[in-house]
């Protein structure tokens, strides 16, 4: 996913949900450019959400107001505006200490 197109995330995914479903799925509402469904690192399975990138911000408006709410495969979807990405780089959970690990 590019980060200068519009995201939505895109919640309550049925687990069984391909990436191709999702893009057509969403495609009624404007020019999908890119999906992801999130899977578990370790098991590989959906983690039931995901995002969905479009060319522009009125087909992601679009999409936001048509499938917030909507059903797909007897689930309720949640449908919002991507936060933007968190830098994992510094910092992170494991702290930033200082470098030196003499205490005296």
């Amino acid at each position: 996913m590019t980060g200068n197109r519009p995201r939505l995330y895109v919640g309550n995914l049925p687990y069984q949900l391909t990436v191709e479903e999702l893009k057509d799925f969403f495609a009624g509402a404007g020019a999908v450019t890119d999906a992801a469904i999130i899977t578990d690192r370790d098991s590989g399975r959906s983690k039931g959400f995901g995002f969905v990138e479009f060319a522009t911000d009125d087909d992601a408006s679009r999409a936001q107001s048509m499938f917030n709410g909507a059903q797909l495969k007897n689930r309720t979807l949640k449908v919002d505006l991507a936060k933007p990405r968190q830098d994992k780089g510094e910092g992170g959970k494991h702290g930033g200490g200082g470098g030196s690990s003499n205490f005296g």
